[in-house]
């Protein structure tokens, strides 16, 4: 199985921006495709994550109500739409998954990464 994200880049405190996750080679549908970031000296952190088997989504305290994510069944693509950015969410973005039918916002769940794609806020 493989992930490939894109859709980062440079964008002013307000703006928004959408991230792609192109997965292919998963044996089943019944798997979660997870968001997580990490900002230099911080901590990964869960973003956002859903099911692409039951359409559960789940997201971080941090941006509820100003990220969105969804899945594209068409082309096995997992959008996370992130708006009303702050310069905090200045990070590298990364999608994840793991087989299962719910979904968790812990990386401890999750056994295939993406390369990352960079996202930087200006304030």
């Amino acid at each position: 199985a493989r992930l490939v994200e894109s859709g980062g880049g440079l964008v002013q405190a307000g703006g928004s921006l959408r991230l792609s996750c192109a997965a292919s080679g998963f044996v089943s549908g019944r798997y979660s495709i997870g968001w997580f970031r990490l900002a230099p000296g911080r901590e990964r952190e869960g973003v956002s994550c859903i099911n692409r088997y039951t359409g559960t989504t789940r997201y971080a305290e941090s941006v509820k109500g100003r990220f969105t994510v969804s899945s594209d069944t068409t082309n096995n693509t997992v959008l996370l739409l992130l708006n009303n950015l702050r310069p905090e969410d200045t990070a590298t973005y990364y999608c994840a998954a793991y087989y299962g039918t719910n979904c968790f916002v812990d990386s401890r769940y999750y056994a295939v990464w993406g390369q990352g794609t960079q996202v930087t806020v200006s304030s």
